[in-house]
C-alpha cells in the first residue's frame, strides 16, 4: 500500500446512530433544542486532524464542506452539489437526512424545525463571525436563540477522541519562496500601521505558514502548520502551537522576532491586546471576536493581511510551480501510457491510484495534494468520489474513467483532471466531453481587462454545456497555493466570486459534465493570471497554462471545434510534447508522440 491514500471505508462503521442519540441525551441535559455541527474545524480548513472530523465522526459524510443540525427529532445533513451523490452512500438514511445547501438556508431549516423559543447551540471556535451573523440575521424576530457553548456536546461524547497532531514543522528555502519572512512582516506590518491597527489575528495555518516560510506535517495533503498567530504593527509574531513542532535549527531561522506559546495562551493574549485589532469576520472563529469584545478591545473587520499577498504569486514561487508540473507531467504522462496498454478489466480503481502515486513518488512528491479521484463508469459521476475498498470498481471496456490528483512538491502544488474512455468512447458522452473542452479551451485563451472577477469569466466555460441545456453543480476553478494548499482562497472562478483576477495568483480551470449512474467528464488545468498584450494605456490580463499533459482525443467530436480551439488544442500538445519528452522513457515518449497527433 501506498502511504497516502487510505482506502478504507471513512468513519465506515455502524455507530452513527448510536452517537445521534448519545448527543441529543446530551444536549437535552444543557437544554438545547437544536445543535450544529460543522465540518470545519478552528481554521476553517479542506482537511481536518482526526480529532477534529467530528461531523464524519457522527454522521459518516466525509465530504470536504457541509454541516449537520441535530434537533430532538431531526439530523439535516446539509451538503452542496458535489456531494448529493456521495451522501447517500455514506449516512444512514434512516436517521440522516440530505440537506440541499446552499439552497435550504441554516437558518430556515431551523425555523421550521424549532418552536419560537427554541435553543440552538453551536461552538463559537468552530464558525465564523460571518457565518454565525447570517444565522442570526435569518432567526430575527422568530425567538429562536443562538448560543454559543463553553464546551462542545460532540467532545463531550467522543469517549476515543484522537488527540491533536503534533506535526514536525520546517523550513520552506526562501529560494523557492521568492522573499524572507522578515520581509513579509514587515511588509505587512506597515499595511497595520497604515490603516491604523495595532495588531491582527491569524487563524489560517496557510497564511501563517507562508508569512513565516514555514511548512508543517499535522494534517494530510496540506503542508500546514496547525496554529494561530497574532501579528503586531512592529512586525513581531507570535505563534500559538505546540512548541513540540519546532527544532531548535527552525527556532533560530525563525528568529527573536517570533515567539512560539502553546495554543492554551491564545485566550489570554487576545484578551489583552490594545486595540484596534485586525479580524477577518470571513475566516476567524467567532471566539476570537468575542474573547476581544469581552476584553474592551476595539476591533477592525477586515481581510486577513496576508490572504491577497500570498494569492498574489511572486517570479520564485511561479518558477517554483512550473517546474513541479514539469515533473508531474512526467508522472501523469507515464500514468496515461501505462493505462493505454493495460486490458481495462485486469485493473480496478484502487489500482489505478496506486501506480500513480508510485510514479509520482519517482519525481519526488512529498504528499499527494488530495485524495485521488479515480472514477469509473458511474462512480465518475459523483463529483468529489473517494474510492475504498467497499467502493472500488473494476475497469470495464466502453466506459470513461475520470482522473482528479495532485501532488505536493517541495517547489510546488498541483492539480490535474484527465478523463480517459476506455477503448471506443461511449456516444452519449462525446457531445458533453467535447463542450467541457470547448469550456476549458476558453477560459484558457481568455483575455480581459484588470478588475474583472472570476464571476465574469464563468460563463465562458459553461457557454457551450448550456448551449446544450446541461450543466456542473461546482465552480469552474479554485485558487491554489505554491507548495501549499491545494485549495485557496481568495481567488476563484465562479458565478458567486466578485475578487478581481490579480497577475500571479493561481487557479485551476476544470469544467465538468456529470451523468448520474452513468460518467464524469472533467477536464482540468491550473493556470496563472500574467499580464497579456494590449494597446498603450490599457491593463490587460490573461492565463498561462501550467498543467503539461495530454488530453485525450478520442471523445472530441471535432466536427464541434471552431478552427481557433482546434488550435489551441494543437498547440497545447505541441507544448506537451516538446517539454515532456526528453523526460520519458522510449516507450511512454512513443504513446505521448502518438496521444498528441495534431486534429486540425
Amino acid at each position: 500500500m501506498s502511504g497516502f491514500q487510505s482506502f478504507d471505508d471513512p468513519a465506515g462503521d455502524d455507530d452513527h446512530p448510536a452517537r445521534l442519540s448519545a448527543l441529543r441525551a446530551r444536549m437535552a441535559a444543557e437544554g438545547l433544542d437544536a445543535f450544529i455541527v460543522p465540518r470545519a474545524d478552528a481554521h476553517q480548513g479542506e482537511y481536518v486532524a482526526d480529532a477534529d472530523a467530528r461531523l464524519a465522526w457522527l454522521t459518516g459524510f466525509t465530504g470536504s464542506a457541509g454541516f449537520a443540525i441535530v434537533t430532538a427529532d431531526q439530523a439535516g445533513v446539509f451538503i452542496d452539489g458535489r456531494y448529493r451523490v456521495q451522501v447517500k452512500s455514506q449516512i444512514d438514511l434512516a436517521h440522516f437526512t440530505p440537506v440541499p445547501w446552499p439552497e435550504t438556508k441554516p437558518s430556515n431549516w431551523l425555523r421550521d424545525a424549532l418552536p419560537s423559543g427554541g435553543k440552538a447551540g453551536f461552538d463559537p471556535w468552530l464558525h465564523t463571525r460571518k457565518e454565525i451573523e447570517a444565522m442570526a440575521k435569518g432567526l430575527a424576530e422568530t425567538g429562536i436563540e443562538l448560543t454559543a457553548l463553553d464546551e462542545n456536546p460532540v467532545d463531550a461524547i467522543w469517549s476515543d477522541r484522537p488527540a491533536p497532531p503534533v506535526g514536525a514543522a520546517r523550513a520552506h528555502d526562501e529560494a523557492l519562496a521568492g522573499e524572507s519572512a522578515a520581509l513579509k512582516r514587515k511588509r505587512l506590518a506597515e499595511t497595520l500601521r497604515e490603516e491604523g491597527q495595532r495588531a491582527a489575528f491569524l487563524s489560517l495555518p496557510d497564511s501563517i505558514s507562508w508569512l513565516l516560510n514555514i511548512r508543517g506535517t499535522d494534517v494530510p495533503k496540506n503542508p500546514v502548520v496547525q496554529s494561530f498567530a497574532i501579528l503586531s504593527d512592529t512586525g513581531h509574531v507570535t505563534l500559538f502551537a505546540d512548541p513540540e513542532k519546532f527544532d531548535n535549527k527552525l527556532r533560530a531561522q525563525l528568529g527573536n522576532e517570533v515567539t512560539i506559546l502553546p495554543p492554551q495562551d491564545l485566550a489570554a493574549a487576545l484578551r489583552d491586546l490594545d486595540g484596534p485589532v485586525r479580524i477577518d469576520p470571513a475566516t476567524a472563529p467567532e471566539a476570537g471576536f468575542r474573547l476581544l469584545e469581552q476584553a474592551g478591545t476595539r476591533i477592525s473587520p477586515a481581510p486577513d493581511p496576508a490572504i491577497l499577498p500570498k494569492a498574489r504569486k511572486n517570479p520564485a514561487e511561479l518558477q517554483g510551480m512550473r517546474a513541479a508540473h514539469l515533473r508531474d507531467g512526467v508522472a501523469m504522462t507515464r500514468l496515461l501510457a501505462w493505462l493505454h496498454a493495460q486490458d481495462p478489466a485486469s485493473l480496478t480503481e484502487i489500482d489505478v491510484v496506486r501506480k500513480l502515486e508510485a510514479l509520482r513518488r519517482d519525481e519526488g512528491i512529498i504528499d499527494i495534494s488530495f485524495d485521488t479521484i479515480s472514477g469509473a463508469g458511474p462512480n465518475g459521476a459523483i463529483v468529489h468520489y473517494r474510492v475504498t475498498e467497499s467502493s472500488n470498481r473494476r475497469l470495464a471496456a466502453g466506459e470513461m474513467l475520470l482522473i482528479d490528483s495532485g501532488g505536493q512538491y517541495v517547489d510546488g502544488t498541483t492539480d490535474i483532471t484527465r478523463t480517459i474512455p476506455l477503448g471506443q468512447p461511449p456516444e452519449e458522452a462525446i457531445a458533453p466531453y467535447t463542450a467541457v473542452l470547448r469550456g476549458m479551451i476558453a477560459i484558457s485563451q481568455a483575455r480581459f481587462p484588470k478588475g474583472v472577477a472570476g464571476a465574469h469569466i464563468d460563463s465562458l466555460a459553461r457557454q457551450f454545456l448550456w448551449a446544450k441545456g446541461l450543466d456542473y453543480d461546482h465552480g469552474t476553478g479554485h485558487g491554489v497555493g505554491a507548495a501549499l494548499c491545494v485549495h485557496e482562497g481568495p481567488a476563484r472562478i465562479s458565478r458567486v466570486s466578485d475578487l478581481p483576477l490579480e497577475s500571479g495568483m493561481i487557479l485551476s480551470n476544470e469544467p465538468g459534465y456529470y451523468r448520474e449512474d452513468a460518467f464524469g467528464i472533467r477536464i482540468e488545468n491550473l493556470i496563472a493570471v500574467t499580464k497579456a498584450e494590449s494597446e498603450p494605456n490599457r491593463d490587460m490580463l490573461g492565463f498561462e497554462t501550467l498543467t503539461l499533459c495530454p488530453i485525450d482525443t478520442r471523445p472530441i467530436d471535432l466536427s464541434a471545434l471552431s478552427r481557433d480551439e482546434a488550435e489551441w488544442l494543437d498547440a497545447y500538445h505541441a507544448r506537451v510534447r516538446r517539454e515532456l519528452s526528453p523526460l520519458l522513457d522510449n516507450e511512454a515518449r512513443d504513446w505521448l508522440h502518438r496521444a498528441t497527433t495534431p486534429v486540425s
